[in-house]
């Protein structure tokens, strides 16, 4: 897909998102069933969650208590009066026919979210976090898996059922890159709060994405596209892009655009169309007859309140502070909770933080994303950090050193001080052991010696290039060189 040129500067993208989380309560939101990701399908079933005539739902308090502190870590007024709607609509995923869901009296209103993009912040409104749940699974048998082109449909109502929060932002993102910064900034805060496992391949966050163009100065929000489930952040900001140069080539050919709601295919990087875009009326919703309102009191929001562990907004602030980062790097180790967790396990064995900061952003996650492992997922500790960033900064390894024995620790789980040992990776500091090497570098290089005599300083990194490969990357290129100059200006 070609990137928008020039031209396309006089249209503005507007980007809004709904995006579905799955609550890590142990059983689902109205009935007892065990709330478990990979079971054996239709296993967490009862009478309730499957709709049969004459059951009653009983609502989940922790599933209210998560929604509620989703709320006010979201900067989110908690209704003193919040009510469960029937959303009243067929489809084979859902048994009862109908979702239970919010409607126009959900728990959470009017909050906000701030997020960097280019090292800018901009606020993004949240109008609403409601309560629900989530439907089943629906696996279509052909080809493509996908209800087009399939030869038959299998449903799995095991997740029908379990808590499903929806936050939904308002129209305040005007580019992928901020509607992918925002999924991230929203991810890391729900992973903060415990409130779920956030596993996007999993189906434990999902995001729809709202968006519109309109010509850059205009008030009037523009034909709006519904892209349905978009289950990564990289699905998101590739669907985004495509979608606005969509709308944008169209409002400048005059085709016409129609509100409708789309299908992101991953393989083609293209969306197309599934349904044209429904209106709250047609779901004739009304008021759940078998539920209470929920009245929480001042004193139960406050004791949540209280609850609230550190947001990722004040880790990082928190990180620059103590530790002395740079806003880039406390970005990067301090907005994932995971990776905040084994930074300052690692600080706290002893690594300089700007140090462990270098080498988590750098070489560790390069070497996760080709192991395609998570920090929890691989065999590298906080002790590994800690001690790879003393034996550096001791010069006890080269930095040449501490790549080769994190990539070992990367394959092994050995402790660091092991694999130096084991691979020989102790750096040559010894003056007199670098004599003989020195000698014969001096000796097998004229071109570069000439040079440097000459008054091109620079030529002494070939030879302590050398040095190096002579030693198999052993010596302390630092010595060396020094050794070299004072060899060749006759000391």
């Amino acid at each position: 897909m070609s990137h928008p040129g020039p031209h396309m500067t006089e249209y503005e993208t507007v980007v809004g998102l709904e995006c579905h989380v799955e609550l890590a309560t142990a059983t689902k939101m109205f009935c007892g069933c065990a709330n478990e990701f990979g079971a054996a399908p239709n296993t967490n079933v009862c009478p309730i969650c499957l709709g049969h005539p004459g059951t009653l739902p009983v609502p989940n308090r922790i599933a209210i208590e998560h929604t509620i502190k989703i709320g006010l870590a979201l900067g989110c007024r908690i209704a003193p009066y919040s009510l469960f709607h029937r959303k009243n609509y067929f489809y084979p995923d859902m048994p009862k026919n109908y979702q239970i869901s919010q409607y126009d009296l959900p728990l959470c209103l009017e909050g906000s979210l701030d997020v960097q993009v280019d090292g800018a912040t901009r606020r993004v409104g949240i109008t609403r976090v409601q309560l629900e749940e989530d439907t089943g699974k629906s696996l279509h048998v052909g080809a493509t898996g996908r209800i087009a082109g399939a030869d038959h449909s299998l449903e799995d109502y095991n997740r029908a059922g379990v808590p499903l929060v929806e936050v939904v932002s308002e129209p305040d993102m005007r580019s992928a890159e901020e509607a992918r910064a925002y999924l991230i900034e929203l991810r890391s805060v729900l992973e903060s709060l415990g409130v779920s496992d956030v596993r996007m391949e999993e189906g434990s966050l999902r995001c729809d994405a709202n968006i519109s163009v309109r010509a850059r100065g205009e008030e009037a929000l523009g034909v709006k596209a519904e892209i349905k489930n978009l289950n990564s952040i990289r699905s998101l900001y590739r669907a985004v892009r495509f979608e606005e140069e969509r709308h944008r080539n169209a409002l400048r050919e005059g085709d016409p655009l129609v509100q409708e709601t789309r299908h992101w295919d991953e393989g083609r990087g293209a969306t197309s169309p599934m349904r044209s875009k429904e209106f709250a009326f047609d779901y004739r919703y009304f008021p759940e007859p078998d539920l209470s309102p929920i009245e929480p009191d001042g004193e139960w929001v406050e004791k949540l309140r209280a609850e609230l562990p550190e947001l990722p907004a004040a880790r990082r602030a928190r990180f620059q502070r103590e530790y002395g980062l740079e806003a880039r790097h406390a970005a990067l180790v301090g907005t994932a909770g995971e990776t905040a967790r084994f930074f300052e396990e690692a600080v706290a064995l002893g690594a300089d933080p700007r140090g462990a900061a270098n080498w988590m952003t750098g070489d560790v996650a390069g070497a996760l994303r080709e192991s395609k492992l998570s920090l929890t997922e691989s065999k590298v500790t906080p002790a590994h950090l800690a001690d790879l960033v003393r034996l550096v900064a001791d010069q006890t390894i080269s930095s040449a050193g501490a790549k080769a024995a994190l990539a070992h620790a990367f394959a092994t789980g050995a402790p660091i001080e092991d694999i130096v040992e084991m691979q020989g990776l102790r750096q040559v500091s010894d003056t007199a052991a670098l004599d003989t090497v020195i000698e014969e570098v001096i000796a097998e290089n004229p071109g570069p010696v000439g040079q440097f005599r000459g008054g091109k300083e620079g030529a002494v990194n070939a030879l302590v290039g050398q040095v190096m490969r002579k030693t198999k990357g052993a010596a302390n290129p630092k010595v060396a060189g020094d050794l070299l100059r004072r060899r060749l200006a006759g000391r």
